[in-house]
């Protein structure tokens, strides 16, 4: 990387827009596949497909997403590798990124009969579901290599700017999906076998779209000089930071997780509200995922440099960008979050607990940016043992709210502890933001 490319004139808003808008308009596909697998299955008539497509898929998305550390922790990397001029360093976290997801998907398809029965153990549905779910499981969870090692591709192109080859791949794997599953489905009337199918051959064509994407690594020897792919102190600093990684990962989806038990103790209706306006959140962090990717590029390759200007730089610019997408944001669920609502749920009761409850969602965004901004100026940086410190006593505090704001207030206090919990990952991080910046020196 030239010197130019790390100076701090060279962060403008325009490079940031380039690096966070194809990250944005890929995550826009992510709902419209999900959409297309219910709707072609729902064509079939019958309630069961649907419910055992939907919880099959549940099951191996959460599978799949505990492996999100390889994503965020090749971006860092990578990034500062790009940062410090060392090209052959890029090319072996590639190598280790394919490597970490050959293994961990050869080991799910190994464990698969075992993972499958706790599934249903912890999620249990009727046995006409369990069976079609198992069935759809079965055949998916031959793709896992491919689907983890997906998430290390991604990680790596974003570290070099190459966010648009992250909207192709994207795209690539969700249009070949939607495509096979109307041949599979309605073509062939597979049944939930096909959405399986089309699927696992999605994401098989989806890493070969992949490593075509990466190429260029593999035309010079580095990608495999064993050598350096196998070096002990980088296999110890990449199992570092994805271990912590991990475990910041494995705490934010606990308070997801202990937010939808505890709304179910209010009712259905509530319940169902709840799961309605969840998706505004989904929204924002579709949108401000851009954003925060952006920092983790910009500023891990600052930290690699050493440049602390241009990491100030990055820091602030994307804030600035985030910032204002996150007003607007909640500017516009607060002008327009009524008819949303009421085009996701049919049900009056649903729709009149939900619009109780809006202007939390109003909040939301504003609240969010924070801790969605700084865990990509952190990821950037790898002070994941920062991202992992401040995680465990944001729960903590999310904990307390939840305790003391629950019982009194009910579902409102629930929401606010859960938006108390995004602002203590903002204030504890940003606290420790200028640590941060002291360890990169000009």
């Amino acid at each position: 990387m030239t010197d130019t490319a790390i100076a701090p004139q060279s962060i403008t808003n325009r490079r940031v827009l380039n690096i966070a808008l194809p990250i944005v308009l890929s995550n826009v596909t992510i709902p419209i596949l999900g959409a297309v697998d219910t709707g072609v299955v729902g064509q079939m008539g019958e309630a069961a497909p649907i419910g055992a497509v939907g919880l099959g898929a549940i099951v191996l998305s959460a599978l799949y997403w505990v492996f999100g550390f390889l994503r965020m922790g090749t971006t860092g990397l990578a990034a500062q590798a790009l940062g410090q001029g060392d090209r052959a360093e890029v090319a072996a976290l590639l190598t280790r990124a394919l490597m970490i997801g050959f293994i961990a998907g050869s080991l799910i398809i190994i464990l698969q009969s075992p993972l499958i029965w706790a599934s249903f153990y912890l999620a249990p549905a009727s046995d006409e579901v369990e069976t079609l779910a198992s069935g759809y499981m079965a055949i998916r969870i031959w793709s896992a290599p491919a689907a983890i090692a997906i998430i290390g591709i991604t990680g790596w192109l974003i570290a070099q700017e190459r966010t648009r080859a992250v909207l192709v791949l994207q795209f690539w794997m969700n249009g070949v999906n939607v495509a096979l599953n109307f041949l599979f489905v309605l073509g062939f009337d597979w049944g939930v076998n096909g959405v399986a199918f089309a699927t696992f051959l999605a994401e098989w064509s989806g890493l070969a779209m992949g490593l075509y994407l990466c190429r260029a690594a593999f035309k010079v020897p580095d990608w495999r000089n064993w050598a350096r792919v196998f070096e002990r102190a980088k296999l110890v600093r990449m199992a570092q930071v994805n271990s912590d990684i991990l475990i910041r990962s494995l705490l934010l989806e606990a308070i997801f997780l202990s937010f939808i038990f505890l709304a179910a103790d209010f009712g259905d209706v509530t319940l169902a509200a709840n799961q309605v306006l969840l998706q505004f959140l989904y929204i924002t962090a579709y949108a401000l995922d851009g954003f925060a990717f952006a920092a983790e590029t910009l500023v891990g390759q600052a930290a690699g440099a050493k440049a602390r200007a241009t990491l100030r730089r990055a820091a602030l610019v994307v804030s600035r960008l985030a910032l204002a997408s996150a007003f607007l944001l909640g500017l516009g669920f607060w002008l327009f979050g009524a008819p949303l609502v009421d085009l996701m749920a049919k049900n009056t009761d649903v729709q009149s607990a939900a619009r109780t409850y809006l202007a939390w969602m109003a909040l939301a965004p504003v609240l969010a940016v924070g801790s969605f901004l700084l865990d990509g100026i952190f990821v950037g940086a790898t002070r994941t043992a920062d991202m992992r410190n401040m995680m465990v006593l944001s729960a903590a505090i999310y904990a307390t709210a939840a305790l003391v704001l629950v019982p009194t207030y009910g579902n409102h206090g629930l929401w606010a502890a859960l938006l108390i919990s995004f602002v203590a990952r903002g204030l504890t991080l940003g606290a420790r933001y200028p640590a941060l910046e002291r360890a990169v020196e000009d």
